[in-house]
């Protein structure tokens, strides 16, 4: 904890822990990395083995190049990602994870691990999107394949079956399709506010929780912060919630009435981590 003179205190992230995250944000990294380089290589092997005549019908080697690509353009978003974090956490670090500015105001950062459970499900739901297009596409690879049939009438009766259900297959690809795109604009909007810093003013408006040692923050007009002060040293847990505990008093307690008791237990909670460490 860092104090200064006008009132205000400033928690940096313990500093073992900070190397943890940090380690595992890196590993993370660069394993997306080499699977964005393997997987664009893949797709460029499979794209010099066939010739590309313009066609009405999809070719399943265009699939999986069309595959291999989009999970190098989602290891390339999920690095942004990630390098975000790390440029983040990087500041939390330097610049402090919660700070009281003065006796109304604190600023929060969201520095949780968690954060890299997020952009893996980011990633992870896009990759099932587009394999949901790819299905949807499947009639139209099979179209090339009834045009090759020997028996004219099977041709006819199979190739009418096929653009029917081609048919049916881009309904299916367009709403995945769609859902990608509604994923690509929140993914941005999640990319700005990663680790971001959000201000709140201690007062009637603001709601404060803290469950599991996680202190949660809504305020009107701003966005829902969540802060796990796991991630400070044993002693700052301590010291962080006395403050606030002095501040909701100072404050006649009009913001989050039944904060007081949840405090007591975090309190009691860090008691026991110092114990331990002791």
């Amino acid at each position: 904890m860092i104090h200064r003179a006008d009132d205000s205190y400033r928690f940096d992230l313990d500093d073992a822990r900070y190397s943890h995250i940090r380690r595992l944000s890196w590993l993370f990294l660069v394993t997306l990395i080499i699977s964005g380089v393997v997987a664009g290589l893949v797709g460029l092997a499979i794209w010099q083995t066939y010739q590309h005549t313009l066609t009405f019908y999809l070719k399943w080697q265009d699939a999986l190049v069309g595959l291999s690509w989009f999970l190098s353009c989602i290891a390339l978003g999920g690095s942004i990602l990630i390098i975000r974090f790390l440029s983040a956490l990087h500041a939390g670090n330097h610049e402090g994870m919660v700070t009281f500015d003065g006796k109304e105001t604190i600023m929060v950062r969201d520095l949780s691990s968690e954060n890299m459970k997020s952009i893996f499900w980011i990633m992870n739901s896009s990759f099932w999107c587009f394999v949901a297009v790819l299905v949807g596409l499947v009639p139209d690879i099979l179209l090339g394949w009834t045009l090759q049939l020997p028996d004219p009438l099977l041709v006819i009766f199979a190739t009418a079956i096929v653009v029917l259900l081609t048919l049916a297959g881009l309904v299916v690809s367009i709403i995945s399709a769609s859902f990608i795109i509604i994923g690509i604009t929140g993914g941005i909007s999640f990319g700005r506010k990663l680790g971001s810093s959000h201000t709140y003013k201690l007062n009637g408006q603001a709601t404060i929780r803290i469950d599991n040692f996680v202190m949660t923050i809504i305020y009107p007009g701003n966005p829902e912060s969540m802060v796990d002060l796991n991630l400070l040293s044993c002693e700052d847990q301590k010291q962080l919630l006395f403050l606030l505990r002095k501040r909701w008093m100072d404050a006649e307690r009009v913001w989050s009435p039944s904060l007081g008791e949840e405090i007591e237990l975090a309190l009691e909670e860090a008691e026991q981590s110092i114990a331990s460490v002791a």
